[in-house]
């Protein structure tokens, strides 16, 4: 399969010369508090719309779009995308960037700026796949906030720092599963999905990056308690994760005995630490609670 879809969209990706001379124009320095790194390589991008099977039907969701190298391969692949973008700058650049470089799918390209975290709708068809490179200070609300948000995203392609990217797609009793994990799990079938060299970002920052695919499960969990009252649990187990969950959840239940209580009513030992447990037993604790 061809990684371009006609003579107008092969030249239309930003390379590192423009991505600095855009930037140069603005007068944007990609800076550390804002997590901005900057993707400067087009195949980079391809690969990453690539691995998330963006379909020519998909309305796609991007946050933190930048400078616009994601934005302009997705419009390649995808029916219509809209980007989320916080910073003032670049959010008001983004369209005339799309308009010059992509002027036949320009009408199929919407901008919210907005934070992502604050965003409650978007314009047009509802989004069905969200695929992003996010600051890893904040790709985890980021990523909850969106999921839970918007029901109709069924494929989720994310790049993160890769230690996040580990939290994210880590097993019950591996040392890096916790709250991402669990979380995400709710959710969604997560998986790591490949790795990103340092050397495709401007500025190059000085941690790995990771890709992560989130499948959003066709059923959601079956359990009669609700999202916030199993995510209460999951807070609770690992705010002290090397006690035991009878410890762990004595707050939350209201007493150790309690906890105990109802741990033995889920069918789980409460000498056992959250580390151990899977999204289904965090909800049998949840429906326990008395």
């Amino acid at each position: 399969m061809s990684d371009t879809t006609g003579s107008e969209t092969s030249d239309a990706l930003l390379g590192p010369a423009d991505i600095r001379e855009l930037a140069a124009v603005l007068g944007v320095r990609p800076t550390k508090q804002k997590g901005q790194n900057f993707v400067i390589d087009a195949n980079t991008v391809r690969r990453i719309v690539r691995t998330a099977g963006v379909r020519p039907d998909d309305v796609v969701v991007e946050v933190g779009p930048g400078l616009g190298s994601l934005t302009l391969a997705l419009l390649e692949a995808a029916d219509r995308v809209t980007a989320v973008e916080i910073d003032d700058v670049l959010a008001a650049a983004l369209p005339a960037t799309i308009q010059a470089r992509m002027p036949a799918r320009a009408d199929r390209f919407a901008l919210v700026h907005s934070d992502a975290m604050l965003v409650e709708e978007l314009p047009g068809p509802a989004p069905t796949a969200l695929v992003a490179n996010l600051p890893y200070n904040v790709a985890v609300p980021v990523l909850l906030h969106m999921l839970e948000r918007f029901p109709s995203i069924e494929r989720t392609l994310v790049m993160v720092q890769a230690e996040v990217a580990d939290r994210l797609a880590a097993r019950p009793g591996n040392k890096v599963y916790g709250v991402p994990s669990v979380k995400a799990n709710w959710y969604a079938e997560v998986k790591r999905a490949g790795a990103i060299g340092r050397n495709v970002f401007w500025p190059a920052p000085n941690v790995d990056s990771g890709l992560v695919s989130l499948v959003r499960r066709t059923e959601p969990l079956a359990t009669t308690a609700t999202r916030k009252e199993v995510f209460a649990v999951v807070d609770a187990a690992f705010a002290q994760r090397r006690k035991t969950l009878r410890a762990a959840l004595a707050t939350w239940a209201g007493s150790p005995a309690a906890a105990e209580e109802a741990l033995v009513k889920a069918g789980i030992s409460p000498q056992a630490r959250g580390e151990a447990l899977t999204v289904e037993e965090f909800a049998r604790i949840a429906e326990a609670k008395a």
